[in-house]
């Protein structure tokens, strides 16, 4: 797969002349990063994209469990590691040798941020609770994501993205009409529980500077989707009628869909009745103008099983990229649905630097997702390759204050790798 270089931005992030690049919005802050997987690690990229010295905890000679998820490997790296842990330090130290969870808490107690996604009690009964932590640091944000959260009956349940799909109702209207729930085609609860998790850090930042007083953030994989179903819930809770499954199509506008061109496939999306006479004149179909049957979104809605066989006709008659330029040039939205290496390869996305490229000491040349928060004045940035297994131990324990000896010592023990 061929990936386009990236445009410069159109807007440059301000620089100043003394200090050059702008520092993102998080520089000086300190993030203990006790995660791993996908939830957590999302979560703690996004800080350290924007600023944060993220700190990666991780066990010596195993390290996250996502290092050796592959194929697909670049090098000896898995792919799936290197998505979610660039510009982070990692430190390999075994939490339960005594030096290992000493040198932890030491860090903790100067640290800003700690986030985790143990299995609620597990950080606790290590000795990394937010309650212990939060004694010799008043001030630390302590962000715990779990399957469930932190109370509730089911709290010490494992969590997994799958199981919350399920659980909160995103994969009874995923699929077909006639077809079973599906899985959305990525982590979507993993991810939605990340973007919340930094969210909930960024607020008690914010009340932190008001206060002086950290707190604990509690996100789970579950409240994260439920409150993404936003519309299907409140729709359920006025009426009653539970949310079917539509495929691509949406419940209560109509044309708005997926549908098969001469080569390929176009997702439309005929939003309101203005709409619906300009796309009638950009399809050349008057007869449609005429007909009462979809003369409104709520009888086109309606009578969706006699509209949407007739709109596929007529789309099947010519190219997604025809279709799309005649959209477009009548204001009608529509676009081409594409493959991941298209999508990657989309002039857009390129031109917004949501591919840039790093350099692996062991994978070499990388290219990854940019950030998509766009700052004119702080920018995010993509500064550093996911690190090797234990590549900053000795500068985060140096940097801690531990000297040769004593690092010398804890290695001789097995805390640190």
């Amino acid at each position: 797969m061929t990936i386009t270089q990236p445009h410069t931005p159109t807007v440059e992030p301000t620089t100043d002349a003394d200090d050059g690049p702008a520092q993102g919005p998080l520089n000086g802050l300190v993030v203990l990063d006790l995660s791993r997987i996908l939830s957590g690690p999302f979560a703690t990229m996004t800080l350290a994209d924007l600023g944060a010295d993220v700190i990666k905890i991780e066990q010596p000679g195993l390290g996250d469990d996502t290092r050796h998820w592959g194929p697909p490997f670049q090098g000896t790296q898995a792919a799936y590691f290197l998505s979610v842990n660039r510009n982070k330090k990692s430190l390999a130290v075994d939490l339960k040798n005594p030096q290992g969870l000493a040198a932890v808490k030491r860090l903790a107690a100067t640290a800003d941020i700690v986030v985790e996604n143990f299995r609620p009690g597990t950080a606790a009964r290590l000795g990394l609770g937010y309650d212990e932590l939060s004694r010799d640091n008043p001030g630390l944000i302590y962000a715990s994501i779990s399957g469930y959260g932190q109370t509730g009956p089911e709290a010490q349940r494992a969590g997994y993205d799958a199981i919350a799909q399920a659980r909160s109702g995103i994969m009874s209207v995923t699929g077909e009409p006639a077809g079973p729930p599906v899985r959305v085609g990525n982590s979507a609860s993993d991810l939605i529980a990340g973007s919340w998790a930094v969210i909930g850090v960024l607020a008690a930042l914010q009340e932190r500077n008001r206060t002086g007083t950290g707190q604990w953030v509690d996100i789970s994989l579950l409240d994260g989707s439920v409150s993404w179903l936003t519309y299907l819930a409140s729709g359920y809770l006025a009426s009653g009628e539970v949310p079917q499954r539509y495929g691509s199509a949406h419940p209560t506008i109509a044309p708005y869909q997926a549908f098969a061109t001469s080569d390929g496939f176009l997702m439309l999306a005929v939003g309101n009745d203005a709409l619906w006479k300009r796309f009638i004149d950009a399809v050349d179909r008057p007869d449609l103008s005429g007909d009462a049957r979809f003369a409104t979104n709520p009888l086109r809605v309606t009578n969706r099983a006699e509209l949407i066989p007739l709109v596929q006709e007529t789309l099947r008659q010519a190219t997604t990229r025809e279709w799309v330029q005649r959209f477009d040039a009548a204001g009608v939205p529509a676009g081409p649905i594409q493959t991941v290496d298209q999508a990657l390869n989309d002039p857009q996305v390129i031109a917004r630097g949501m591919i840039t490229d790093l350099d692996h000491p062991e994978a070499g040349p990388l290219k990854v997702i940019g950030c998509p928060i766009k700052l004119n004045r702080t920018p995010a940035a993509v500064r550093t390759a996911p690190p090797l297994l234990g590549q900053h131990t000795l500068e985060v324990l140096q940097s801690a204050g531990y000297n040769d000896t004593a690092i010398k010592e804890m290695q001789l023990s097995g805390a640190i790798q």
